[in-house]
């Protein structure tokens, strides 16, 4: 079972953007947005003024593994950037899938000061054929317990487990879809 904001509920209906166009927003530190560029605002069907100062979660989907945020999170406040298959859910349900390079902003001192990602068109066979039965089991990992928190551990020690065993970490396994 996928967990809902509230007021809104996934319509399963799919949106696209173009090859060439590139989703853009920056966060803060806590991840609050910052900036967003006009194919965020479309795709997600949110004005500016709705976005600034908000979560950057504003826009997750229910069915996005909270294991692979946390992954995310643990790199970018590391210094790290990352590549990673993201599912958003726009203002009125509707979802689209991007294929996300996130990385530190830095100011003068090498100090993190905020976030930046960049998000392009994700290949449609990489994620029906990896990416979302992927998803689908970290999900039903997560769910398997009643305390969130011990499910998404539970999730990113199976994700672990399977990066392990393939011989890659999470960057190798992404890079070589």
């Amino acid at each position: 079972m996928s967990e809902k904001r509230p007021g809104v509920q996934p319509s399963g209906k799919e949106r696209h953007f173009k090859p060439e166009e590139l989703i853009v927003s920056k966060t803060d530190l806590k991840g609050h947005i910052t900036y967003a560029n006009e194919v965020f605002l479309r795709l997600s069907d949110y004005t500016e003024k709705e976005v600034l100062g908000k979560p950057h979660s504003l826009i997750r989907h229910p069915d996005m593994p909270r294991c692979v945020f946390k992954l995310l999170w643990d790199q970018i406040s590391s210094g790290k950037e990352i590549f990673a298959y993201v599912l958003n859910m726009g203002k009125k349900g509707d979802h689209y899938w991007v294929y996300a390079h996130v990385t530190p902003t830095f100011d003068a001192q090498h100090k993190v000061i905020g976030y930046h990602s960049n998000r392009r068109v994700a290949d449609p066979e990489i994620l029906k054929t990896k990416i979302i039965p992927l998803y689908a089991e970290l999900r039903k990992i997560e769910e398997s317990t009643s305390n969130r928190k011990d499910g998404m551990n539970a999730a990113s020690d199976a994700l672990a487990k399977k990066l392990s065993d393939a011989g890659m970490a999470y960057d190798q396994f992404i890079q070589s879809l």
